[in-house]
């Protein structure tokens, strides 16, 4: 438990409106998407960037554990207190959009805005911010950057980093530190912004963040591709790809998936289906929309598709997607516990990933139903248990990380790393690089402080 004279210096900071230790608080805060929970000692809000160098201060002064969170959504524990201590909740007051730069096309924004509300907001300018991770309805900004947060369009777009011009960050002795400009090129000192982005709040608190934005594209079509064998499927991925296409999105569905879709949810899509492939394809003018989706029906149709559909409005675009966005919910008919997993592959090795995910999961007797962004490598794979099963299906789950990595891939795509798949870094990492990890994190947070026990660097 805090002692009650740290709670009470933490009030003279932010206010006792802003600092609880109720059994509520305590509850609410002491999960994420994950399920498991680990209960604070208090939860503060700050009100702005020198509250926060004020609290960390105090923390580091006292050895005070402490984690920022944002919306708490995410799959790996990445932003759970681990070991008690200060919830540093960003959601309540630190949410606001500063500026939107239409002459740069750059976006200032607290840590705390959520991410669909700063795509709405630019898109009303005619501008675009592409991240679109699955939680984009509620995750907020500072937490995409702090999990380098991914989404459908990353095929086309890219992930997270790849918007984040500059960034305000306090490190744990209160310093406040710019890291980045707003300038296309930048190359002076160290890529400072780099090593804060996806360190899951480990390293400092963003207070403050520049993305980039670009041109909202004029035209979009909703394009699925529906094929015998999932195999067909993951060729048709990278054939398409070499040929020429750009697309938005290319995500991909499974046989068991296809089963479920139409088990559970009524889904219309062919029962001998063994793969299907959902994305968009954008462009500025029709023409540049036509090319691309003649590319890809002629990719698809080479490596075998049966079909290929083309939505013609909005209405016949949602039925597309709803059997890609209801993917998760329906693969629950073969197993009462999921074991979600989100590795990435080189696209080329896609077809032989998934060959090998099945075998493994014949080899331990669980259905391995696998959907995700086959555009850019990224497989969610879905280890079904009853929970009976947690011990083989976690072993399971580390024989599909050792493949993954054999293969030149990685253990996460967009989740992170934090609490839930901290135990497996030294898969992905050799002691040296966990050594270097450790040093950055000792650099910056030499009390380890700050979202101790996440990434496996302790």
């Amino acid at each position: 438990m805090i002692d009650k004279k740290h709670l009470k210096a933490f009030t003279d900071i932010v206010g006792k409106e802003n600092i609880f230790d109720d059994k509520a608080h305590m509850l609410a805060y002491s999960y994420d998407a994950t399920r498991t929970r680990y209960e604070p000692d208090a939860v503060i809000f700050p009100r702005h960037e020198q509250d926060v160098s004020d609290i960390l201060k105090y923390c580091n002064e006292h050895l005070i554990v402490i984690t920022p969170r944002g919306a708490g959504s995410g799959f790996t524990g990445g932003a759970l207190p681990a070991n008690g201590g200060i919830i540093l909740g960003m959601e309540k007051h630190m949410n606001k959009i500063l500026e939107i730069d239409t002459q740069n096309m750059v976006a200032v924004v607290q840590p705390g805005v959520i991410n669909k509300d700063l795509q709405r907001h630019v898109e009303e300018l005619g501008l675009f911010y592409p991240p679109d991770p699955a939680s984009e309805d509620y995750s907020t900004l500072g937490g995409n950057v702090s999990e380098n947060a991914g989404g459908m369009r990353a095929a086309k777009y890219g992930i997270t980093k790849d918007y984040v011009m500059a960034l305000r960050a306090v490190r744990t002795n209160g310093d406040i530190i710019q890291a980045g400009k707003r300038t296309i090129k930048d190359v002076a000192g160290y890529n400072t912004a780099g090593i804060l982005i996806a360190s899951e709040g480990t390293l400092a608190v963003l207070t403050e963040l520049t993305l980039k934005l670009i041109p909202k594209p004029k035209f979009k079509k909703t394009y699925m591709g529906i094929f015998p064998s999932v195999d067909n499927a993951m060729t048709a991925v990278f054939k398409s790809l070499a040929n020429g296409a750009n697309p938005v999105a290319m995500e991909f569905l499974d046989k068991l998936v296809i089963e479920a879709l139409i088990e559970k949810l009524g889904v219309d899509l062919p029962k001998d289906a063994g793969g299907v492939l959902i994305g968009d394809v954008d462009g500025n003018v029709p023409e540049e929309v036509a090319f691309q989706l003649e590319t890809l029906e002629a990719s698809f149709k080479e490596n075998g598709a049966m079909e290929f559909k083309v939505a013609q409005d909005e209405d016949e675009a949602k039925e597309l997607w709803y059997a890609r966005k209801n993917a998760s919910q329906s693969i629950t008919i073969f197993g009462n516990k999921k074991l979600n997993e989100d590795i990435s592959v080189p696209r080329s090795l896609l077809p032989e990933a998934l060959e090998k995910i099945y075998a493994l999961g014949a080899k331990y007797g669980f259905k391995v139903p696998c959907f995700g962004h086959a555009g850019d490598g990224n497989i969610h794979v879905n280890v079904m248990i009853d929970i009976s099963q947690i011990d083989e299906g976690h072993k399971c789950i580390e024989e599909i990380f050792q493949l993954v990595v054999d293969m030149g891939g990685t253990l996460s795509g967009e989740h992170g790393i934090g609490t839930s798949k901290a135990p497996f870094m030294d898969i992905a990492f050799n002691e040296q690089e966990m050594n270097l990890f450790k040093d950055i994190k000792k650099a910056f947070d030499p009390n380890n402080i700050l979202n101790p026990g996440k990434m496996g660097l302790n």
